[in-house]
């Protein structure tokens, strides 16, 4: 590692010139934001768990048509039509498919078959020696700083606890916006490291500019975890309407479900049996109960009210804690240049041995 290059396992398998992904964020990582990541060295991960999959396709060639660094594309490993967007991947060309849940032995095989590498996020060791075992070539392993559905674990325990169990590059995910803790993560091992609420607020990211106040203007305390949106653990910002979730019964849930149930199927394009069956993925992957399945179509209406429309009264927040000690909206390009340019400072300024 020189003074002016980071070279690591990660940047030498996505191709990128740093050692930083923006993760792939439902509503927020669009083409805008991952164009902008990945034209400032990062890898960028597009999400589709929320489009389509002609959507999708329409979205990667976007991307492509504003960059000709390195991307990725982040998809749900339970979702009905999974083999389509994997389609999508290789026929387009991406050089990253990240999943949320751990992919099918068969998918990694059929996606590093054509190419592509294969990162999976994992919140657990054994997730991490499963998905290696099956071939993963990378895993994002998120500690319970991290923003959306999260553990219980900290980054600081969780993270060498998984270099040391798999012989695959390991990406930190959970508390990270900076160069120090670039340099944090590579010391406990790991090869990079993935920032989700850190590229959420830039310049480049979509998010209406009254959402992104309302995170700037957050504090550590003000960032909390509630299982009351989806039945999961879910890090988010504490406002007036997680409150009131946190007061609701289980009637007048079970009925906002089915709601953001039949909005999230106009949405999607799906069927109702397309989501009946992705619902019993759901259930047998995550081991949840049929009402925990219906809660989940909360997750990606209330998301959308916030990101997409601007509406903080009637939608969610996912935030990691660091959002807390965020204070400013630099672009893609001053954000990398910085948190590269910082751990570079922290470096030199280390003691060393006599």
């Amino acid at each position: 590692m020189s003074d002016t290059t980071f070279r690591t396992p990660l940047t030498e398998l996505a191709g990128v010139r740093h050692p930083l992904v923006q993760t792939g964020m439902g509503w927020v990582a669009g083409p805008r934001l991952v164009s902008a990541a990945a034209n400032a060295g990062a890898l960028g991960i597009l999400a589709s768990a929320t489009m389509p999959v002609d959507r999708l396709r329409a979205a990667v060639r976007e991307v492509k048509s504003r960059t000709d660094a390195p991307f990725g594309v982040n998809l749900r490993a339970d979702a009905g039509d999974a083999t389509e967007r994997v389609r999508v991947i290789i026929d387009e060309g991406v050089k990253v498919a990240s999943f949320a849940l751990a992919p099918s032995r068969e998918l990694i095989a059929r996606l590093k078959d054509a190419g592509v590498v294969v990162v999976p996020s994992i919140g657990a060791r054994r997730h991490a020696e499963k998905v290696a075992a099956w071939g993963a070539d990378a895993v994002v392993v998120q500690g319970g700083e991290g923003g959306g559905h999260t553990g219980s674990v900290a980054t600081t325990v969780l993270l060498p606890q998984v270099v040391d169990a798999v012989d695959i590059p390991v990406i930190a995910a959970g508390g990270f916006r900076d160069g120090r803790g670039l340099v944090a993560a590579l010391a406990f091992g790991a090869a990079g490291i993935a920032m989700g609420t850190r590229f959420l607020l830039t310049s480049d990211s979509t998010v209406p500019d009254a959402v992104k106040a309302r995170y700037l203007a957050a504090t550590v305390q003000d960032v909390t975890v509630t299982t009351k949106v989806d039945g999961l653990p879910h890090r988010m910002l504490r406002t007036d309407l997680v409150d009131a979730l946190e007061r609701s019964g289980r009637a007048a849930s079970l009925l906002r479900a089915l709601r953001h149930a039949a909005a999230f199927r106009r949405e999607s394009g799906m069927s109702w049996a397309q989501m009946l069956r992705d619902g019993r993925a759901m259930k047998r992957g995550k081991e949840l109960s049929w009402s925990q399945v219906l809660l989940a179509a909360n997750t990606p209406m209330l998301l959308k009210a916030s990101m997409v429309e601007g509406r903080t009264d009637l939608g969610v927040m996912a935030a990691g804690q660091v959002a807390g000690l965020i204070d400013d909206l630099p672009s893609c390009a001053e954000l990398v240049e910085s948190v590269m340019a910082e751990a570079r400072a922290v470096l030199h300024d280390l003691p060393h041995p006599e």
